[in-house]
């Protein structure tokens, strides 16, 4: 998933993005214990993803306790 996409999505988006990411996270762990995992490269891939979408969702979250510090050093 390409970052371009991930900052078009909306905040809503993400979240349930971020979920179907760790289920699968969680079940790719599960193969490869077992042996069953036929795509190794699929868990970095997923792991990637996952980082983006948070730095995603902090940089939106940041912009808006940027916007609160300067209301309150303007009061």
């Amino acid at each position: 998933m390409k970052i371009s996409d991930i900052r078009a999505m909306t905040k809503d988006e993400l979240k349930t993005n971020l979920l179907t990411l760790k289920k699968e996270k969680f079940n790719l762990r599960f193969q490869k214990t077992s042996g069953q995992m036929k795509n190794t490269a699929r868990s970095n891939i997923v792991k990637s993803d996952i980082a983006r979408i948070l730095t995603v969702l902090n940089e939106q979250n940041g912009s808006k306790s940027e916007n609160k510090k300067e209301n309150k050093a303007n009061a």
